[in-house]
């Protein structure tokens, strides 16, 4: 007589395995948010993400896309508690993964026996200043109305670029909803911050609980909590700063004056290297200089950012113009613009063909129409005599780095189906480029 009971032992061990091979037996202990950074030290990469329950924080990597992978790295995890009215606690896990062979691809899970994530894809970023790296630059990116992301992911899976640099800004906001709109963003960036070093500054949009969600969130170099920093990538020294430290003063004036030391000692470091690294480049969320039609601290003629605190303290233009910073990212506008190279309103071309070949000035890009939910932002009817090119569509920026003297700037227009609106060379030869005057 056949028996048609069932046989629970088996059904447990059915149960048992499906989850194993879904990887996860808590679904709380599951990695989710996951994304890289480069920490600064070649050869190296951090993987950052998020769980529900404390775990242990190991990354398992190889060259294989299926198949064992042989490499192991621990990290460390960190409680992180919103400042909203529910308390929600987060893990933040961070592992760097060392001696990494540079442009090699290499295949990464994250988590633990209690959990892991489905396997990523990364490029380890070439060592030197050799190469030629491939940026895309933007900021003002929400969870909703994301527009840049869907060509970005498709950008970043054709392995067009070699890092992200995202210019303040995110979700809109990382706090909202006890930090849910956090976690939402950072699943929507996945797909391109697992696979890219996606590199970050404080925006505005930011600062709630001492921009305690950006602080807990990303992984930057350094250790000012990824408020301010800088790193090397091919032949560029790149710097990331806050210009927020100008407007949230109530959390401590003595932010702008250590910023501004730290930049002026980075800043004299780099022109040291120069030889080795011919392009300084800047990345802040606040512009100087912009022609949008708003009240923004950038349509204001002593800008905060450009000529500090009370019009005189710690102003960032002077700065940067002295140790002749060549290429200045800003976003904070949802809107692209690009600047003459330009200096106390005084437009400083190269020459009259060929303005942006040995320029005398800085020359500064604003790309903030990523896309969020507050929209596109207007232009003044008429450009100012400083404004070469002003886009009022949602896009994103490319930035590629080619080698000592030339670098290429392009913008992708999303409304215009990836059609590039925007494209210029910024040439300067290197000899003598240290100081504009």
């Amino acid at each position: 007589m056949c028996c048609l009971r069932p046989c629970w032992s088996c059904c447990c061990l059915l149960l048992f395995f499906s989850l194993g091979v879904q990887g996860s037996l808590n679904p709380s202990a599951a990695p989710e948010q996951v994304h890289l950074s480069y920490p600064g030290e070649p050869g190296s990469m951090t993987v950052t993400w998020t769980t529900w329950v404390p775990t242990p924080s190991e990354v398992q990597f190889g060259l294989q896309l299926s198949g064992p992978l042989p490499f192991r790295a621990q990290g460390t995890v960190s409680p992180f508690v919103d400042g909203g009215i529910l308390r929600r606690k987060l893990y933040i896990h961070r592992v760097t993964l060392q001696k990494l062979l540079p442009g090699v691809q290499y295949v990464y899970r994250c988590g633990s026996a209690q959990g892991w994530s489905r396997r990523f894809r990364f490029r380890a970023l070439k060592n030197g200043p050799h190469w030629s790296p491939r940026l895309a630059v933007f900021g003002d990116l929400g969870a909703d109305n994301p527009k840049a992301l869907p060509r970005l992911r498709r950008d970043t899976q054709q392995g067009m670029y070699d890092a992200v640099l995202h210019v303040g800004d995110f979700a809109y906001n990382m706090d909202e909803d006890n930090a849910r709109v956090g976690d939402r963003f950072m699943r929507l960036i996945e797909p391109v911050a697992a696979s890219l070093p996606y590199m970050t500054c404080p925006g505005n949009h930011e600062e709630r609980y001492n921009f305690s969600n950006y602080k807990a969130r990303f992984s930057m170099p350094g250790d000012n909590q990824g408020l301010w920093y800088s790193w090397d990538l091919g032949p560029a020294h790149i710097i990331s700063f806050s210009t927020e430290v100008y407007f949230f003063l109530h959390y401590g004036h003595h932010l702008v004056e250590r910023q501004f030391h730290w930049l002026e000692r980075d800043l004299q470091k780099a022109n040291k290297n120069r030889a080795a690294r011919p392009w300084i480049i800047t990345m802040g969320h606040r512009p100087m200089y912009c022609s949008n039609a708003d009240l923004d601290d950038c349509t204001w003629h002593e800008s905060k950012v450009r000529k500090g605190l009370l019009g005189k303290l710690y102003g960032l233009e002077d700065l940067f113009y002295k140790y002749g910073v060549d290429l200045q990212l800003w976003a904070h506008e949802h809107s692209y613009e690009r600047l003459w190279p330009i200096y106390n309103y005084q437009v400083f071309n190269g020459s009259q063909e060929t303005p942006y070949t040995n320029p005398r000035g800085p020359v500064h890009i604003i790309t903030g129409s990523a896309g969020c939910e507050e929209r596109l932002t207007a232009f003044t009817l008429f450009p100012r005599p400083w404004s070469a090119v002003r886009v009022k569509e949602y896009g994103y920026t490319r930035l590629h780095i080619l080698n000592g003297t030339h670098v290429h700037i392009q913008q992708v227009s999303d409304d215009q189906d990836g059609k590039i609106v925007d494209d210029v060379w910024v040439v300067r030869p290197l000899l003598g480029r240290m100081m504009y005057h």
